[in-house]
């Protein structure tokens, strides 16, 4: 057995040659160029685009959002993550806070957790009952149908990661304060917790990984390759078409005239560098 096929059935990556910063610089800098004529595009045609991202803590779910809208509008691409729901909205339809999120004409809306939180961390940590999850687990491709079916495009993705780079991508939170922010008592609760949510998920993908709504797992122990792969895959799963653009010329600057600086005193920031 070859160790490509060995590390598959293992469920882990096969080794990589390492990818240079350099070179994930200059993929990552061409794709983004990719996304701002996919953006010029969505607003010029009212395209509506819905991306949801799934995983497990530490899975990269946040630097591959980041690395997807760095270079392009927060009011095109805009990214939700709801916080825990309020009182009133515990006493919801469960699918109602979601539905005012979802993009209008000309907007892509990037979900950094979704309405997927029912069947996975609210069933492990106990935040709903069995029952509750059964129930959506049979309504989700329903909504999803009608979602697709309101011209919106949705595409899920799941990030995989293995055991030995959650815990060390967990510990570095600890041991970094610029980090420490990322990690909750959640996380904390749900790191014990590796195969309740392997069970979790492997019920949501049967559930809902359907032909017209279909999950995508990408492998993300190499950050780097993970969000050029998806990137990638994004792009290609979009039928969008570059754009012609007007030549673009700075005007002439008007001339200062009667204009002369104030002589009142400005509070400067300090150069303490």
């Amino acid at each position: 057995m070859n160790a490509r096929k060995k590390a598959a059935e293992q469920g882990k990556q096969p080794a990589q040659t390492k990818l240079s910063a350099k070179a994930y610089g200059k993929e990552l800098a061409r794709l983004h160029i990719e996304l701002v004529k996919l953006q010029e595009w969505v607003v010029r045609t009212g395209a509506k685009v819905c991306i949801v991202f799934e995983g497990r803590d530490g899975a990269g779910k946040g630097g591959t959002i980041k690395a997807i809208t760095e270079r392009v509008s927060p009011r095109v691409f805009r990214v939700i993550a709801l916080p825990a729901p309020s009182d009133r909205e515990k006493t919801q339809m469960y699918m109602q806070r979601y539905l005012p999120h979802l993009p209008a004409a000309g907007e892509v809306v990037i979900f950094d957790r979704s309405w997927y939180n029912r069947a996975g961390v609210e069933r492990v940590m106990g935040f709903c009952s069995k029952e509750e999850v059964k129930i959506f687990l049979r309504a989700v491709p329903l909504v999803e149908r009608a979602i697709i079916g309101s011209g919106v495009l949705l595409l899920k993705y799941w990030l995989e990661v293995s055991q030995e780079e959650q815990t060390r991508r967990l510990q570095a939170r600890i041991n970094d304060e610029r980090k420490i922010w990322k990690l909750s008592k959640l996380d904390l609760d749900s790191y014990s917790r590796w195969y309740d949510y392997s069970r979790a998920r492997d019920d949501m993908f049967l559930a809902s990984d359907t032909d017209l709504s279909p999950w995508f797992v990408a492998q993300s122990n190499d950050k780097k390759r993970v969000r050029l792969n998806i990137i990638s895959h994004l792009l290609a799963s979009i039928p969008y078409e570059p754009l012609p653009r007007a030549k673009v010329k700075l005007p002439k600057r008007q001339k200062a005239g009667d204009y002369r600086e104030p002589n009142h005193p400005l509070r400067h920031v300090p150069e303490l560098f």
